[in-house]
Formats: C-alpha cells, sequence, structure tokens
C-alpha cells in the first residue's frame, strides 16, 4: 500500500515526496507481465541523511588592525559530519590563512593582502551551504582602484573609477595619463598626474591631441603612503577619424627596442638590501630611468621608487619588517616606453638584524638632498651660535659703561 506522498511512475520507479521515518528500510522492485515474472531486484536500503546547517555563521563585517590576530568562527552540522572549509573569494594562490580545530579561520598576523570577502562551506555527501563575511584590514596604505573607465570626448577625455578600501585612512586621487606618440620635444617619458577634488570618483582631462592615443592610470594615496596604480586604460579623444584607417607610417620610422633591466640581485648589508642590476641589452632611444616594484608575501605588487636615474645600476632599500618575504623587480624607461619587469629576487628577513616598518615602505631620500637638509641646519645652528655670543658681548659692555658713569663723581660748574 502507498504512504501519502508516495508514487509511482510508468517506468517502475517510485517517488517520496517528503522523506521521513516512514522512507526508512529495505526495497525490491519486481517487473512482470502477462507472462509472469523473472524475479525480484537485489534489495536497496534507504537511509535518512541531514544536509550541513551552520551551528555558528561569522558576522557581516570585521574591521582589525594590520599584524594582529584576528579569529573568525563557522561551524556546522549534518549527517555525516560535513567538512567545513575555508575560501577568499577571487583569490588566486595561498592566502596565508590557517583554519583551526573548531573550523575558525585564524589570521595571525593579519596582512593587507587578505582584506576582502570570505566564504566558509560546509559540505557532506547531502549537499553543501555557504556563508561570507567581509574583512577590513586597517592600517595600510589604499588598495588599488578598480573599473577605471575613460570616455571619450572632443579634445579631452573623462576618467571614472571605484575606489579601493581606503586602508582606514582618508584617502586622495590622482588621474596619471601619457601620449603614445612621443613628440620630437618630448626627451623622456613623461606621464603627467592631475589631482581630483576630495570626494569626487571622476575627472575630466582637456586639452588632448585628437589623433593621439592616450594611457590613463588611477592612483590612491592615504597618510600611509600609494597604494598601487590602477590597471591601464588606453583611449583616443574625439576626433580621431576612427572610420579611417590610419595612414601607414613613413619609412623614417624608427623601431623601439627596449629589453628589461638585467641580473638583478639582491645582497643583505648592515644599512638594509642592496639591488644592484645591469642595464638593459638592447634599447634603440636613450634610457630615461628605472622604476623599483616590490610585493610582500605574494601580494600585489607596488611601486617603491619611480624616479631611479638611468645612470644608476644599484639602490639600497632599508627599513624592511622582520620575520617577511619580499618580491622586488625593476622596469626601465625610455622616452615614451616602458621594459618588461626584470627578473624577480626574493629577500626573506627571517633572522635579519632589521627594524619594523610600517606597512608603506618609505621613499627613498636621494643623498644630494640629504646632503643640503644637513648642510642647511648646520649653518642655521652656527649663525644663532654667533648671534647669540654677540648679544652678550655688547649687553656686556652696555653695563660696564652704565656701571662706570655712576661711580664717577658728578662734574660741578661756578659761575
Amino acid at each position: 500500500s502507498q504512504l501519502p506522498g508516495w508514487s509511482t511512475r510508468p517506468d517502475g520507479s517510485i517517488v517520496i515526496a517528503m522523506g521521513n521515518d516512514d522512507a526508512l528500510g529495505v526495497y525490491t522492485c519486481t517487473p512482470y507481465n502477462s507472462y509472469g515474472t523473472a524475479g525480484e531486484s537485489r534489495p536497496t536500503r534507504v537511509l535518512l541523511k541531514d544536509p550541513p546547517a551552520f551551528t555558528v555563521r561569522p558576522k557581516e563585517e570585521y574591521f582589525q588592525e594590520v599584524g594582529r590576530e584576528l579569529v573568525i568562527p563557522c561551524a556546522a552540522h549534518g549527517d555525516p559530519p560535513p567538512t567545513v572549509t575555508w575560501l577568499k573569494v577571487g583569490s588566486v594562490g595561498k592566502s596565508g590563512a590557517q583554519v583551526d580545530g573548531n573550523s575558525s579561520l585564524v589570521f595571525r598576523p593579519l596582512v593587507k593582502e587578505q582584506h576582502g570577502v570570505w566564504e566558509c562551506t560546509a559540505t557532506n555527501q547531502v549537499a553543501s551551504v555557504s556563508t561570507a563575511t567581509s574583512v577590513h584590514v586597517l592600517g595600510t596604505s589604499p588598495h588599488a582602484v578598480t573599473n577605471v573607465s575613460v570616455l571619450p570626448l572632443l579634445l579631452a577625455a573623462n576618467i571614472s573609477w571605484e575606489p579601493g578600501f581606503d586602508g582606514g585612512y582618508f584617502q586622495r586621487f590622482s588621474v596619471w595619463y601619457t601620449p603614445l606618440v612621443k613628440h620630437p620635444p618630448r626627451a623622456h617619458h613623461d606621464w603627467v598626474s592631475l589631482s581630483v577634488p576630495v570626494g569626487a570618483q571622476h575627472l575630466l582631462v582637456e586639452n588632448l591631441q585628437p589623433d593621439m592615443s592616450y594611457q590613463f592610470s588611477v592612483l590612491a594615496q592615504n597618510k600611509l603612503g600609494s597604494g598601487p596604480f590602477s590597471q591601464i586604460v588606453t583611449s583616443v579623444p574625439r576626433g580621431f577619424p576612427v572610420t579611417t584607417v590610419p595612414p601607414e607610417p613613413p619609412a623614417m620610422t624608427m623601431r623601439v627596442f627596449l629589453s628589461p633591466p638585467q641580473a638583478l640581485t639582491a645582497n643583505e648589508t648592515v644599512r638594509g638590501v642592496l639591488l644592484q642590476w645591469e642595464p638593459p641589452a638592447q634599447f634603440s632611444v636613450a634610457l630615461s630611468g628605472y622604476a623599483l616594484e616590490l610585493r610582500q608575501d605574494k601580494g600585489g605588487w607596488e611601486v617603491l621608487d619611480r624616479s631611479i636615474p638611468s645612470t644608476k645600476t644599484q639602490v639600497l632599500v632599508p627599513g624592511l619588517i622582520k620575520d617577511a618575504f619580499y618580491e622586488f623587480r625593476l622596469v626601465a624607461f625610455a622616452g615614451s616606453y616602458i621594459s618588461d619587469p626584470s627578473n624577480t629576487v626574493n629577500v626573506s628577513t627571517a633572522g635579519m638584524e632589521v627594524y619594523p616598518s610600517r606597512t608603506q615602505l618609505p621613499e627613498l631620500l636621494p643623498q644630494p638632498v640629504l646632503a643640503g637638509v644637513i648642510g642647511g641646519i648646520c649653518f642655521l645652528s652656527v649663525a644663532v651660535i654667533f648671534s647669540t655670543m654677540a648679544a652678550c658681548i655688547m649687553n656686556r659692555r652696555r653695563a660696564a659703561r652704565i656701571q662706570k658713569r655712576r661711580q664717577d663723581p658728578p662734574l660741578v660748574f661756578s659761575p
């Protein structure tokens, strides 16, 4: 006899609309027709299992300072007991986080690259369920802006973007742009930067040439330093005859070759890590300089120094964080062209005698500027000392003259 909610299909299958204790047991199927039956099927057992259900869910958001510990709970039950896993949404590779025996996500310590959305998933043989939480890492430089778009206008372009997380501090933006075609008067790679008004998420760049392609990028900054540049977007202002095939370049146009810097090496010194390299093997125009990029613990690449002269083949990087893993690479500038990155060198500060530094490494102060600052301070100090001594001598002489006048007898005139 059938129970409520039970039914059979034309092919002989049995359908149980809602599983409960009535469905538990051993079942066999017996096919037959007008000639009889060949016997029943092998028995099959029906068991009731429970899909995973969360007993502890993480909060929607967590805010914590960089370098501290953060524990996010997540627990579930089911039959059979589910397996709980954590994954950062949109991440590639290892995240550096751990999961303890209670299925909680543990950051020890919390780093900038762990900022984002994390998903807790409970899985067993019946089903999988997920829940998500957002982790906000405070006390860092800003994150890169996203969704950069350029709207071509007449002799202008309107750049808009979506801000990244500000690192817990007020952030400002600047738009950087450069033409792709190098004019003869431009002797070096020249990116122009424009400050964005406070609170704005777009900027109109005017006075552009209609027959030239431009590259645009957006940079975010806060009190701790600069974040990484956004993706580069190329656009052509209106006025360029887009429906007409551009003319072939003249035969005298020179093709530019620019290979990356070579043989980048890193050596530990008492003052920091010394990076040394060799110039590019091939370049058809004069080098303008180098830019040094780094990333920490497999995070995103950030620009550490974008103004290294072309004559230098080494640079000192002080102030690294102890017990961290760094990667460095170089790019070369020549005219309006940027080379591919050099080879990457790895630096581990485990066991090194270094001092803690903030998340954003400080800009390196050029030695000539440092010498000028020290010289100016010394000159002012000497001038103040001499001025003080001169004032003291003049005061003593004045006091002596007044004392002598008081001691001399008054002059008496008789008629």
